[in-house]
Order: C-alpha cells, then sequence, then structure tokens
C-alpha cells in the first residue's frame, strides 16, 4: 500500500517539475524570443515562462536539500531580474525550517492545492461506440488546443487566444502526450499526459460544452491509465484545488490526497 512520505512527495514534484521546464523548452524552441529558461538551485527547479504564467515558479522547495538564505537569494534573483514575482509551491514534506525561512522575509500564501496519486493499474473501458480516444499527433497541435481552449473558456470566452496559445506549445512539450476523445467522429475532449520517472502526471483534461456528459472524461482517464501503464509508470498523479469538483471527480477514480500544498508569494 502507497502512503505519503517524503520519498512520495519527491516523486511527485519531481514530475511536475519536469513537466513545466519541459514547457519553458517547449515554448524557447517555439518562440525563441520568449526569455523561457530554468534553472536547478538547491535540489530546486526555478522556472522562468513569462512574467504572468501560471509555471513562472519553483517545485521542489527544501524537499531535496535544506534551503539556506543564500540559495534563496540566487532564485529570488533569478526571478526578479526577469520582472517576474517569487512564487513557490511547497510541499509540507519541506519541513517547518523552510516555512520558517519564507515568513522570516515575508512571504505570503496565495493559493492551496491538494496533490493527489494512486497506482497505476489496468482500466477496463466498457465498450461504446460513439466513443473513441486516440493520441493526437504533432500536426494536430492547433485541433487539440483548440478543443482544450474551448473546454476550458466556455464561460470565460475572452481567454479562449491566450490558453490556444498554451495549448500549442503543451502539444511540443517534450515527455508529454497529447489525447483526444472524439463522440461519433467528433473531436470534443482533450487532455495530456506527462511521464517522468515512473510519474504520470495526469493534466489538463476539458470538454467542450455541447458534448460533456457523454463519458469522454471517463475514457480519457482510462486510456491514459493504460498508456502509462505500458510505458511502465508505476504511479499516477494529479493536482486540484482544495475542495473542488476536480478534486471530487480525481476520488471518484481512484486518487487520493497524498499531500495538501501552499504557494508563496514574496510581495512586490
Amino acid at each position: 500500500m502507497l502512503s505519503s512520505n517524503l520519498a512520495l512527495s519527491r516523486r511527485l514534484e519531481c514530475a511536475e517539475g519536469h513537466a513545466c521546464k519541459q514547457f519553458a523548452e517547449a515554448r524557447r524552441q517555439l518562440f525563441p524570443e520568449c526569455g523561457s529558461c530554468w534553472i536547478e538551485c538547491a535540489g530546486a527547479y526555478a522556472v522562468f515562462d513569462g512574467s504572468h504564467a501560471p509555471t513562472t515558479q519553483t517545485f521542489g522547495l527544501g524537499l531535496f536539500e535544506q534551503i539556506t538564505p543564500a540559495s534563496l537569494d540566487v532564485i529570488e534573483r533569478f526571478f526578479l531580474e526577469k520582472g517576474a514575482q517569487v512564487h513557490h509551491e511547497v510541499s509540507p514534506f519541506a519541513g517547518v525550517s523552510t516555512l520558517e525561512l519564507l515568513c522570516s522575509r515575508r512571504y505570503q500564501p496565495i493559493e492551496i492545492s491538494n496533490v493527489m496519486f494512486r497506482p497505476v493499474a489496468a482500466l477496463a473501458r466498457a465498450d461504446c461506440g460513439h466513443v473513441r480516444v486516440r493520441l493526437s499527433g504533432p500536426d494536430e497541435a492547433p485541433l487539440w488546443a483548440g478543443i482544450s481552449s474551448r473546454g476550458w473558456t466556455h464561460e470565460h470566452p475572452e481567454l479562449f487566444a491566450s490558453l490556444k496559445h498554451f495549448g500549442v506549445i503543451c502539444a511540443s512539450r517534450q515527455d508529454s502526450r497529447c489525447f483526444l476523445a472524439e463522440f461519433d467522429d467528433q473531436p470534443g475532449a482533450a487532455a495530456a499526459l506527462s511521464i517522468h520517472e515512473g510519474v504520470a502526471l495526469f493534466a489538463g483534461a476539458a470538454t467542450v460544452p455541447e458534448l460533456r456528459r457523454r463519458g469522454l472524461q471517463s475514457a480519457l482517464l482510462q486510456d491514459r491509465m493504460n498508456y502509462a501503464l505500458e510505458h511502465g509508470c508505476d504511479l499516477a498523479m494529479m493536482v486540484a484545488e482544495a475542495g473542488s469538483d476536480s478534486q471530487r471527480n480525481a476520488e471518484r477514480q481512484g486518487f487520493q490526497v497524498a499531500y495538501t500544498r501552499i504557494k508563496w508569494q514574496l510581495p512586490s
């Protein structure tokens, strides 16, 4: 039975950090002038992917090495010199000393999320002739990005263009696979899967409004789980806002909360 501990947190945080630094790499390859980059300091990844990007932050702070004022100076300069705010997503297994250092430098908590996990296992999918899941090829990046963006922005259409741009980069990322679910051959849902050292990170699942409640999301999760198993993964993870619908949906699929994480921000 898997239990929540420091070793598990290291695997999960490293997998998410790897996915986000690969996103920054993909953006830089597509748009060389963007300035996206990353560093490793004191065992943590610090990723810059734009001054307002959600991936611009650290991952694994305090998990692999004890964080010191000197190493935190390096990380803060990395962000501040690029005009970005300093954000750290911190696991509770980073320990009291990490939190004490952040508090001594006036960091403030701005976000709470639950990191969730479950063993990777084969999942049988109910036979439904209407639903088909397939890998999306590199030439279909605009299609995948469009479906994903429509699913995420149906209540906020003003965000469609920026999220479609985000989706095109996601589809170009290394160690990542993009999946499309179709209903009667009509693409209606999109999701991503990132793989790193046996951990499969499930992310980016969204369905267009007119094809919801047709089983597309369940099919996407089941096919991604089977893909992860076939590619040597033993651990699946998701990240969800604490108490959200996403968390409840993940729990219905066998995921459980490993730990609750806090995002910290250095005041401007």
